[in-house]
């Protein structure tokens, strides 16, 4: 469920009136997705997804991310676009929440993840990073591996109720990895949550990029390794040696890694891995019971840790 927030006709009427779109034929909440809540509107101009923004994303934040979004569809990522107002400002607000309008992007995450879907979605990151280059403001990571041990403390050691010394575990985990991490590695604009959720087909291609609200600057290596864990674990469990080497292949078909990328990538894999299992973690145990949000096991994230640490090389 990702409908936190409603309104009545009349305050949507009001907020179409910014815009050049016509008035609402239809609006219907979209079950899908966690973070926000979203709406399919139909005008008589087209179809558009109507976003309010609830309080995990910081509103200072939103001009970021539409610019950034406004920024890749520009070059040629196809990507929901932010309509502008009126006025030319991409946000506004509905229903006491800070509200954008983008373009419908048509197609649906793929139902099975095969070789060719990971060749695609590889290519696509590497076009993606690409395509950032000349986006100069820069935006930190807010889940990069400096949080990772205040998400862990704030998880006040409550994860030990669903694995047996997961805490120190993870905590040794963390610590092994910082100590390793590069430096300097080529780095951008990453999109950092690249799921098969976010990537839509068509006719068996892939047919653009949504959610771009975890992106950030960081390491293009980074952004691939995160792929590797959310496409390459069909099980939740085990490496798909095949999968992974199709991500690693279209990426390289486009944008070649380098020496000190490829080096880094085990690295950079347990680093991933850490990122999602210590968030799912946070929300595990941080998430009221009766919330509308679905929680998700942050110990598939330390299985694929524990995949990869076993690993020697790619």
């Amino acid at each position: 469920m990702a409908v936190y927030t409603t309104f009545d006709d009349a305050a949507l009427a009001a907020f179409l009136t910014q815009y050049d779109i016509g008035a609402a034929l239809a609006c219907e909440g979209i079950a899908e997705g966690v973070e926000n809540s979203n709406y399919l509107l139909d005008t008589a101009s087209g179809r558009y997804i109507l976003t309010l923004y609830e309080r995990r994303v910081r509103e200072a934040d939103l001009p970021w991310f539409l610019g950034y979004m406004r920024h890749l569809a520009a070059r040629g990522v196809v990507c929901p676009t932010p309509v502008a107002m009126r006025d030319g400002t991409l946000l506004g607000r509905l229903g006491g929440r800070p509200a954008a309008l983008t373009t419908f992007l048509p197609g649906r995450p793929v139902t099975v993840i095969d070789a060719e879907s990971c060749h695609q979605l590889g290519a696509t990151l590497a076009r993606l990073h690409a395509a950032g280059g000349d986006f100069s403001p820069a935006r930190e990571n807010e889940f990069g591996h400096r949080a990772w041990g205040s998400l862990l403390d704030a998880c006040h050691g409550a994860g030990d109720a669903l694995q047996a010394g997961l805490t120190d575990r993870v905590s040794a985990a963390i610590a092994a990895v910082e100590a390793a991490w590069p430096r300097d590695l080529p780095a951008g604009q990453i999109h950092a949550d690249l799921f098969p959720d976010n990537a839509f087909f068509r006719d068996g291609r892939l047919s653009g990029v949504i959610d771009f609200y975890f992106a950030c600057t960081d390491a293009f290596a980074y952004d691939v390794a995160i792929c590797l864990n959310a496409w390459c674990f069909p099980d939740e469990a085990t490496l798909d040696p095949v999968l992974m080497r199709a991500v690693l292949a279209g990426y390289e078909s486009v944008r070649p890694l380098d020496a000190a990328e490829r080096g880094a990538m085990l690295l950079l894999c347990r680093g991933a891995a850490l990122r999602f299992l210590l968030t799912r973690l946070y929300d595990w145990v941080n998430t009221p019971p009766d919330a509308v949000v679905t929680r998700k096991d942050p110990l598939a994230y330390e299985r694929r840790l524990a995949a990869w640490e076993r690993r020697d090389g790619l």
